[in-house]
Formats: C-alpha cells, sequence, structure tokens
C-alpha cells in the first residue's frame, strides 16, 4: 500500500464518504481514487451506533441520496436500514472496492512544489504505518470523536451497583428486561431510546437538566408512498424530496422570522397528547425552536410511551449518583438498575488528523471557512458537513458535487492547486463562530477547534438549502478568493561553483 499515488483520497466511508464517491466517478470519470475507512465497515455513524431504537431524525427523502432513491415505505427510518441504504449504494456503483479498511489517517503533509498530500496512514488492525498520495483530499470524517462519547463528570457514579452505559457504546449482550433505566439527556439519542427501551424495560426515565422542542411527525410518508405507486421511482423520489426540503427551509425560516408563532403551534401538537402541566414542566424549553436541533419522534412514540405509563420524564439537575440510582437537587431519587448517558458527543475537527502545509503545522481555528467546506491557505482540500437545520446529506451532495467542479476546472485551467485566500478588503473582518445560532452544549464544547467565520461571501458557512444549490452548482469560481495555480518547483539559489579554466 506503500508510495500508492491517487487523484483523490476520500476519508471516511459513511453517507458521506460513499455519496462522495459516487460524484466523483460520474463527474468526473477517470479519476482513481481510494476511500480511507478507519473501521471495518461501511457506514460511519449508521455503523457505530447500535443502541434500541437508533434510526434518522430526518426523513430519508432528503437524508438519502439525490441521485438514489428512497423506495421504504418507512421514511423515517430504522439504523440497519439506513446502513444497508449505504451499503447497496456502494456495491451497486463499484464503490466497495475503492475502500481501504482499517486505515485510520494520522496526518496529511500538503506540499506546493508537487501539488500533493503526502498521507500517513495506521493499519488499525496491526498498528502498522504506511503513506499514501493524492493530488485532492476530501475530508468525510464526520465532526465528532468515534473512539469516545461525552460523559460530564458525575459526583458519585462510582458507587452505582448497576451499569453506566454510553450510547456511543452499547454492549451487544445488554439485557435490560425488567430493569429500572434511567437515560440522562433529552437530545434526539435520549428520545429514541426512551420509547424503544420500553419493550423490555420494567421503567423508562428520561432525566433531562432542561426541556428540548420536540415534533412529532408520521414513521411513513402517505403522499411519498402514493407517488410511488403511479410514478416512475426517480420521479416519485424527486417530487418527495422537493415537498419535504421545502417545508424543512419554510419551518426553519418560520423560527427565525415568527419563533412565537413556531412555539404556539409546537405546544398545541404537545397539547393533544399529553396533559398541559406535563408539558409545562417538561416540553416547554427556554429558547426558541432550531436555536437547537428540533427533535423528531414518529408517531408520537415517546408521548404514548408516557401516557401507558412506561416512561416518565424528571427536568432538573442532578445532584449526585447513589449506589441505587439518580438523586436530584430537589431530593427526588430516580431509581434505576441501567444509567444511560445519552449526553453528546466530542466535537473532533478532521478526525483528528494533524494537518501540515509546506512544513508548517495548520491550526484550523486560525484559518476562515470558505463556503463552509475550504480552508483559507489550505488548498486542494475539502470537509464535508451537512445542515444543522434540515437534512445531513442535502448538504453533503452538493459538496460532492462542488469538489467535481474544482477538480474539473483544474483540469480545463491546466492548473494543480486551488486555494482560498482572504483579499484585501477581507483582512478586517469580524470573526464569527463556525456555525450561528446554534447552541446545543456539545457544540459550545468543540466550537473553538472550527475555522471562524467572517461577514461577508464567501468567507459564511451558509445553511440554507435553497440558495446553497446555486451557490455550490453554479456560483462563479472566479469569486476573487479561489486561486487556482501550477506547482511551483523550490528553486535551488545555492550559487554554482565557476569551473576552473
Amino acid at each position: 500500500m506503500s508510495n500508492e499515488h491517487f487523484d483523490v483520497i476520500i476519508v471516511g466511508a459513511g453517507l458521506s464518504g460513499i455519496g462522495a464517491a459516487y460524484h466523483l466517478q460520474d463527474k468526473c470519470p477517470g479519476k482513481t481514487y481510494a476511500i480511507l475507512e478507519s473501521r471495518d465497515a461501511i457506514g460511519g455513524t449508521w455503523d457505530l451506533f447500535r443502541y434500541p431504537g437508533i434510526r434518522s431524525d430526518s426523513d430519508m427523502h432528503t437524508l438519502g441520496y439525490n441521485f438514489k432513491p428512497w423506495t421504504n415505505a418507512k421514511a423515517i427510518a430504522d439504523g440497519p436500514s439506513i446502513r444497508a441504504y449505504v451499503q447497496e449504494t456502494a456495491d451497486e456503483n463499484g464503490i466497495t472496492g475503492h475502500i481501504r479498511f482499517h486505515s485510520k489517517v494520522k496526518s496529511a503533509a500538503w506540499s506546493t512544489e508537487t501539488s500533493t498530500w503526502t498521507v500517513e496512514v495506521e493499519n488499525a488492525e496491526i498498528g502498522e504505518r504506511s503513506t499514501l498520495s493524492c493530488n485532492f483530499l476530501s475530508m468525510c470524517s464526520g465532526y465528532y470523536s468515534y473512539d469516545e462519547g461525552f460523559t460530564p463528570e458525575f459526583d458519585g457514579i462510582e458507587q452505582f451497583q448497576g451499569q453506566v452505559i454510553h450510547p456511543q457504546k452499547w454492549p451487544e449482550d445488554l439485557d435490560y428486561s425488567g430493569k429500572k433505566v434511567v437515560v440522562i439527556g433529552s437530545g434526539a439519542t435520549a428520545m429514541t431510546l426512551v420509547p424503544a427501551m420500553t419493550d423490555k424495560a420494567d421503567h423508562v426515565t428520561m432525566v433531562q437538566r432542561s426541556p428540548t422542542w420536540v415534533a412529532s411527525r408520521p414513521e411513513e410518508d402517505a403522499i411519498a408512498n402514493t407517488l410511488r405507486k403511479f410514478l416512475p421511482s426517480k420521479m416519485a423520489y424527486g417530487l418527495t424530496r422537493w415537498k419535504n426540503t421545502t417545508r424543512q427551509q419554510m419551518v426553519y425560516n418560520k423560527t427565525r422570522t415568527d419563533p412565537e408563532s413556531v412555539k404556539k403551534l409546537l405546544l398545541e401538537m404537545a397539547h393533544k397528547e399529553l396533559p398541559e402541566d406535563y408539558i409545562a414542566e417538561h416540553f416547554t424549553p427556554r429558547y426558541n425552536p432550531w436555536d437547537q436541533r428540533l427533535c423528531l419522534i414518529p408517531d408520537n412514540d415517546l408521548f404514548n410511551a408516557i401516557n401507558a405509563g412506561k416512561a416518565s420524564v424528571v427536568t432538573d439537575t442532578i445532584d449526585k449518583i447513589t449506589a441505587n440510582g439518580v438523586k436530584m437537587s430537589s431530593g427526588e431519587v430516580v431509581e434505576a438498575d441501567i444509567i444511560v448517558t445519552a449526553t453528546g458527543l466530542n466535537l473532533l475537527q478532521l478526525g483528528g488528523i494533524e494537518v501540515a502545509v509546506d512544513g508548517s503545522p495548520v491550526n484550523f481555528a486560525e484559518t476562515w471557512t470558505y463556503k463552509g467546506v475550504m480552508y483559507s491557505d489550505v488548498p486542494n482540500m475539502a470537509t464535508t458537513f451537512g445542515y444543522i437545520n434540515a437534512s445531513w446529506t442535502l448538504r453533503a451532495d452538493l459538496i460532492a458535487e462542488f469538489v467535481c467542479r474544482l477538480i474539473n476546472e483544474m483540469d480545463r485551467t491546466g492548473t494543480s492547486q486551488v486555494t482560498p485566500r482572504l483579499r484585501d478588503s477581507d483582512q478586517d473582518m469580524p470573526q464569527r463562530d463556525w456555525i450561528g445560532d446554534f447552541s446545543p452544549n456539545y457544540f459550545k464544547r468543540g466550537i473553538q477547534m472550527f475555522p471562524k467565520q467572517g461577514d461577508r461571501e464567501p468567507w459564511i458557512n451558509p445553511q440554507l438549502y435553497s440558495s446553497d444549490k446555486k451557490m455550490f452548482r453554479t456560483g462563479s469560481l472566479d469569486d476573487g478568493v479561489l486561486t487556482f495555480t501550477k506547482a511551483e518547483p523550490v528553486r535551488d539559489e545555492r550559487v554554482t561553483p565557476i569551473a576552473a579554466e
């Protein structure tokens, strides 16, 4: 494997990486590529997480690829179905053979002299290291650490007599039949786990510090399933995708312009399922909808579990963990045989790899983001990061298409390097967080390691699908920021001795 060269190296064989490979094959035929995957399977997040009920928190007509229709009846899909969809995409497009499993990228070093990235790879099975090189590096490794999830320090947790589990490392043999389970957290993972575990557990309690906005949607999309009966698959998928993306953007925009009306709507939906005082205490957040990601519950499953007496919610801060449960600040003790810490992720920039450009280490926190995809003064590298206000893959597809445009433009112009560089007029830009108007705790903990966002295009990280489609697909590449150049061999300026006469 040592010293192999590819036109493109894609890091990560999850939803984004497989999509990036498809678009590369489609729009840049003939380009050689390899996918480096640190684990032993395709699927990324959808292979890593194996907790009960694992599912999408977006509909699959928008979380699916733009080139491969989602044809299952369920629009809110379970983890195994999504993993199978990604695997099928890789297999039927000849992508699987390009994947190098157990290949963890440790570092990447760019050389302007040769227009290449030299990538150091560690074989995760045997610990051996080797190097590959490429002209373009497509980072599809996600935004969080696969090694460990985030667990706060809970006073007294060492005396707990039961099991403590983080959803990121779910034991395959866990038997929670007849057990009292406490799930700490109120995000998408917690709201998936609680109703799913009621099938076997004696009782499941969701312990949350503060409420989260929740919206219920049908698990099946009746319109999509009807369209598929009468129209070709791709046409039905396209119409459903248009319907759902339009609705997503309308709702999100409404939360920005008129949050009070969205709050009212969400609360009215909840009041139809649970008593008013329960909603007031446990499902009425202090923040506006979409300041943090809206949690989706299919077919009211969480509300149904609460109404059935199989699940409950406690909203309070935790005082400490006791031998047999969780003691709240109010003094209430929630009994538990198992504690699940659904307390979030650890953000990680570029999978934690060390990056250098011409021998100088890159601190990405000191760079500026170019359209949320590239980094100032870092050549031939793109990162895939999806939407926080819509389905991830909508943006992943657009970024993959944009990378192909860059590669084809280098071919057209006879150049080998593309680098975003600040214009003189950009030097005084105010610094903003890489993602704005988004305040979940896992983002607050790690946002400082990500690049800065400016106050003007293209030094922003846009999160609006309707305008992003035009920007990524047809926006000018001659924007005064992207610099297309050829390799510049380093001159040897040493004085050549004059031969004696």
